[in-house]
């Protein structure tokens, strides 16, 4: 049985009680539990399950979350996957996302958001009046969680890769919902990644106390009044939850801790702190749930919600290039509902209620739609990821089980029957069934293939 730090035994012994943390050791011998999430923002959990050839046991505190067994498949290999219609993400993680309550035209913040995993989730919840500003202070790390929210088809998003204290300065007040999913020691991924023993003895959870607490803190100003943040981390540590909650109630008294719905008889109540009844908070434990660990809380900033924006917004482009106008004129969009951003040969869309603030980093503002050159337009794979199938004037579908899908995702030349084409020429959506894949030009039957080299499967 794997070795753990001892400060860590004892704390949980206490925690949890000698019975229980007997209970606790023992799931490491157990297999680790994968997990696959749904993509509602693309099809219907009913709609999937019809589809789907994977072997899929229910999440029961996750609605559209499932179990797979690894040895038996292979999901990222899926063709499913790569038209963003799940999310592979452990099952314990998928508990914040899920327990944030998002509204129609709800501005959402996830502070700390890379590899993706929960922001791909709020982003296929937002509707089509929110918006998603998705952040990760690792500009490495951003540029993961980019792929991910496009492969998903997020358009109505930021994404920055920025010091929180800069977003404070500009977006004081104003987001309706935050998530943050706290750097932490990562107690609770021992079971998973033994390697997370070597970087606790490296830093525990004195290392990241003071960064949590900064971060909520920072978080809490972002918060609009009438609005909802929900601090989550991996590990168990009391001094990175419990604490670090109670600390921003001393700090705050127009912050109250709600109740974590829905509830899940597996779910264990949070610890009282310096007599602070913080029962309505919640860990996951392994020996309770079939996951790894988790904590939850779900706290609430008293007042009415008002009206805000950015004090510096940025600039849009008033008139498109003439090769742009003309692609998107096959793109059944009302572009009337937002603005344009033409960045050097960059061309975004950004829908009427995504504010982004003038002078941060971003990797993405709004939606990408494609690269302005010489005499044409390229679109680009996030609009292809957005789009419904019916939105493009020219699609060619390509069923499920075809062996050119895989060959498509692969980057390969296609062809295609004169009965396919049907006279189409010129750019086409390819799809999945009723899925857009990428884009590709067909001529006399020949295919194009002008799939992202970068999200090609290898």
């Amino acid at each position: 049985m794997i070795t753990l730090p001892e400060a860590f035994e004892q704390e949980m012994k206490q925690l949890l009680g000698e019975e229980e943390y007997e209970a606790y050791r023992k799931t490491f011998d157990e297999a680790v539990h994968r997990g696959l999430r749904v993509n509602n923002g693309k099809i219907s959990t009913e709609e999937f399950l019809r589809r789907t050839d994977i072997p899929l046991k229910k999440v029961p505190w996750i609605p559209n979350g499932f179990y797979y067994d690894e040895e038996s498949c292979n999901p990222a290999k899926d063709a499913d996957y790569y038209a963003g219609l799940y999310y592979l993400q452990e099952p314990s993680a998928m508990t914040p996302a899920s327990r944030l309550p998002i509204e129609p035209d709800d501005r959402v913040l996830d502070l700390c958001a890379a590899p993706g995993g929960k922001a791909t989730e709020l982003g296929s919840r937002i509707g089509e009046g929110g918006m998603l500003l998705a952040n990760d202070i690792s500009n490495s790390r951003a540029k993961a969680l980019l792929r991910n929210l496009e492969i998903q088809g997020v358009g109505r998003l930021l994404v920055t890769s920025e010091d929180p204290e800069k977003l404070v300065t500009l977006y004081p007040a104003f987001f309706d919902k935050i998530l943050l999913d706290a750097p932490c020691s990562g107690e609770g991924m021992f079971r998973k990644e033994s390697s997370m023993l070597r970087y606790y003895s490296e830093n525990g959870p004195e290392h990241y106390v003071p960064i949590q607490k900064k971060l909520i803190e920072q978080a809490y100003q972002m918060l609009a009044e009438g609005g909802e943040l929900l601090y989550s981390t991996c590990t168990f540590s009391v001094k990175e939850n419990e604490e670090v909650i109670a600390g921003l109630l001393d700090a705050h008294p127009d912050m109250e801790v709600q109740e974590i719905t829905p509830g899940y008889e597996g779910f264990a109540p949070g610890v009282s702190v310096n007599g602070r009844d913080l029962s309505r908070c919640v860990h996951v434990f392994p020996q309770r749930m079939e996951g790894e660990g988790h904590f939850v809380a779900l706290l609430k900033k008293q007042g009415e919600s008002r009206e805000r924006q950015p004090s510096r917004l940025l600039e849009t482009t008033k008139k498109l290039p003439k090769e742009a106008e003309e692609f998107l004129a096959g793109v059944r969009m009302d572009w009337k509902n937002g603005s344009f951003a033409l960045v050097k040969d960059q061309l975004y869309f950004l829908p009427e209620g995504v504010c982004a603030a003038k002078g941060l980093r971003y990797l993405r503002t709004g939606l990408s739609l494609g690269t302005v050159k010489k005499n044409r337009f390229e679109p680009s794979q996030a609009l292809a990821a957005y789009l419904k199938k019916e939105e493009y004037v020219s699609c060619l579908t390509i069923p499920k089980g075809d062996d050119r899908v895989m060959r498509y995702l692969k980057g390969e030349t296609l062809s295609f029957s004169e009965e396919e084409c049907q006279g189409k020429k010129g750019w086409v959506l390819v799809c999945l069934d009723d899925f857009p894949l990428g884009w590709g030009k067909i001529n006399n039957g020949t295919l194009k293939n002008k799939y992202y080299a970068g999200w090609r499967m290898v």
